[in-house]
């Protein structure tokens, strides 16, 4: 079904989605909403969650789901972008 050239061009898009992983999670995105810092790696994953100050529960929660939703964003704009140009060269029309 498909080439020998095909499978070595999977094989080697495989690899280099890898090895933007590992990049990606060397990343850091900080978004602060208020007195709330959140974190996320590259990957989208949550890494730290900070407040600087004494605020009533109900705003705390706003303000974590605020800071990791913006957060978030940014980290899957980066990954697209990550994985956007691993995909470059190997497959045509990415």
């Amino acid at each position: 079904m498909f080439g020998n050239d095909m499978m070595e061009k999977l094989q080697q898009m495989q690899q280099q989605m890898a090895e933007s992983k590992k990049k990606l999670a060397g990343i850091t995105m900080v978004e602060t909403v208020g007195p709330v810092t959140v974190k996320v790696d590259g990957n989208g994953e949550v890494k730290d969650v900070t407040c600087e100050e004494e605020i009533s529960q109900e705003e705390l929660l706003d303000y974590i789901i605020l800071a990791t939703n913006k957060a978030l964003d940014k980290a899957a704009k980066t990954k697209e972008l990550e994985m956007a140009q691993s995909a470059k060269g190997i497959l045509p029309g990415m």
